[in-house]
């Protein structure tokens, strides 16, 4: 990490796999990186938190940094905080798609949806799709909304641009 800190960074709060999530999500996005770990010391093991145990991982993904907390189980994720993902070919999508996915929830998938395997959710989508959801044309707009909606899991770029194309 740089010597400057962010002014504002995202904290996910993992139970016990903050090294582990941080990790994974650093062998997907290419330009990513570990910074600063830091470790529980003595003063936690009252808590039950055995000294050395990793406490926070500080990490990059293309450029943004993230803080990945080992917290306990008493919080879980949810649909109410996510990432998007913008990808510019189908190619990149259906990366993203297969590892973010991978021992996540399957019944989580839809719309471009999805929840990895801590249960963070992920919305992997074509760059494009502002573009084509905000186009001047109602009817292209509506059009491909209704082909997004209509999705199950991960989005194909060929149908929602048949369905702007008309």
């Amino acid at each position: 990490m740089n010597n400057k800190i962010q002014k504002i960074a995202t904290n996910l709060w993992f139970d016990t796999q903050a090294e582990e999530a941080a990790k994974l999500y650093t062998s997907i996005f290419k330009n990513s990186k570990i910074g600063r770990i830091t470790r529980h010391g003595k003063a936690h093991e009252m808590h039950g938190i055995s000294e050395g145990t990793v406490m926070t991982v500080e990490f990059q993904l293309e450029g943004q940094e993230f803080v990945a907390l080992n917290g306990g189980p008493q919080f879980k994720f949810t649909e109410a905080i996510s990432f998007i993902v913008h990808c510019d070919s189908q190619e990149e999508l259906d990366y993203f798609w297969e590892k973010l996915s991978e021992g996540g929830d399957e019944k989580a998938q839809n719309c471009g949806w999805l929840k990895d395997k801590y249960g963070v959710s992920w919305k992997i989508i074509p760059s494009t799709l502002t573009k084509m959801v905000n186009d001047p044309d109602p009817e292209k707009s509506e059009r491909v909304m209704k082909a997004l909606l209509q999705t199950k899991s991960k989005i194909d770029i060929k149908t929602l641009m048949q369905a702007y194309d008309g």
